[in-house]
């Protein structure tokens, strides 16, 4: 896997730090604080820049209000979770739709589809946060990410590869909630990715798939397990 300058951080489910060639620091599905997965040195956001937001969940938005607040990132999310947010004092909030791309400093974000549920706890009720997501994120160093958030395998993952190529695939493999790792294999064979990541298992007990899983199914990829707060570079 090349990142050409790009300096990746899994801090656990799905949630990752990434930082731009240009120096800029991005979180994607910002669950820190309750993450039983996240090292305790990460649960102290310092610098955000950017934030995107997949969907409502707890798991994938625990602090989105909290870190957005305290550090004013320009925050990317589907019309009705960014409407929340924005009732809850975050301030740079930029909406946008599937199909729609928008440049975010060094970056430019496509949101893509994501076949899963949305809701937003909020105090004792869930409300309605629009449609789960993915992102297509791609750097000034020409690499493309896609962080598929959590879903199941749909066909027109084709789509993405033709439309975007991207060469990094972070793709959810723990069951239950997302895709296992038979499904998470055909998606791949769509994605047609160089390298694959494996996100979202091993948080919980029911989150069963696990990365050798997915390898043994796709000998030919490169599959990489990361470790929660080792960067790669």
């Amino acid at each position: 896997m090349n990142l050409n300058g790009i300096n990746l951080t899994w801090l656990g489910h799905e949630t990752f730090r990434i930082e731009t060639p240009a120096g800029k620091r991005l979180i994607v599905d910002p669950w820190v604080m309750g993450n039983p997965a996240c090292p305790a040195k990460e649960k102290d956001i310092r610098k955000v820049d950017v934030m995107l937001c997949t969907h409502g969940h707890f798991d994938h938005i625990g602090d989105a209000v909290e870190i957005g607040k305290k550090h004013n990132p320009l925050v990317v999310a589907i019309p009705e979770l960014a409407h929340w947010l924005e009732k809850k004092g975050v301030k740079q909030v930029s909406s946008m739709n599937k199909g729609g791309t928008q440049t975010v400093g060094d970056i430019k974000v496509t949101m893509v589809h994501a076949d899963h549920s949305c809701g937003i706890t909020d105090g004792d009720q869930i409300v309605y946060g629009g449609e789960a997501c993915g992102y297509v994120i791609e750097f000034s160093n020409g690499v493309k990410i896609y962080h598929a958030g959590d879903t199941n395998v749909f066909g027109d993952m084709a789509i993405i590869h033709d439309l975007y190529a991207p060469q990094i695939a972070m793709i959810p493999i723990g069951d239950h909630y997302t895709m296992s790792p038979r499904e998470a294999a055909y998606a791949c064979n769509l994605l047609k990715p160089k390298t694959v990541i494996p996100m979202h298992f091993g948080t919980f007990p029911v989150l069963t798939g696990r990365p050798g899983d997915l390898q043994k199914l796709l000998p030919g990829v490169e599959i990489i397990e990361m470790t929660p707060g080792i960067t790669l570079s």
